[in-house]
């Protein structure tokens, strides 16, 4: 079976997190470093099933974003992950995360499905969303 290339980019959110009072209180683009930092490392230390993470590319600047609503300034932190898949169903679950930004196939250049696997596939991007559903209705429950 052929394997199938990608190259994802997620983009990590730190928020402001109240610190020490005088000393020590870092700042938000550091907290985002922080987090990118760990991501990565959960990232390359975490097998997950049919995925080879081939190159982690750090290298993208954090950048912000105010929200209009709150006037809270969010910084992400950007991560280009370079990775095989044994199948599309693998690509999809690895790639089903809110910090999902863009995908790009980088080999085959054409991917051909059959009926079943397309049926495959949409049954997984659907259990997927109903992962990521539950998820955020969890922390909608833990937030009031």
């Amino acid at each position: 079976m052929v394997k199938l290339r990608f190259k994802v980019r997620f983009d990590f959110a730190a928020e402001s997190k109240p610190g020490k009072l005088f000393f020590g209180n870092k700042s938000t683009v550091e907290q985002a470093e922080e987090l990118r930092q760990h991501k990565v490392t959960l990232l390359r230390n975490i097998p997950m099933q049919g995925i080879n993470i081939e190159d982690i590319d750090m290298g993208h600047e954090i950048y912000s974003i105010i929200d209009d609503y709150s006037n809270k300034v969010t910084y992400y932190s950007p991560v280009s992950i370079f990775f095989t898949a044994d199948s599309l169903e693998n690509a999809v679950k690895f790639t089903m995360k809110e910090e999902f930004r863009t995908i790009e196939i980088i080999d085959p250049e054409e991917i051909k499905l059959s009926q079943m696997e397309t049926v495959r596939l949409i049954q997984n991007v659907n259990e997927e969303m109903l992962n990521v559903k539950q998820n955020l209705e969890r922390r909608m429950d833990n937030w009031k």
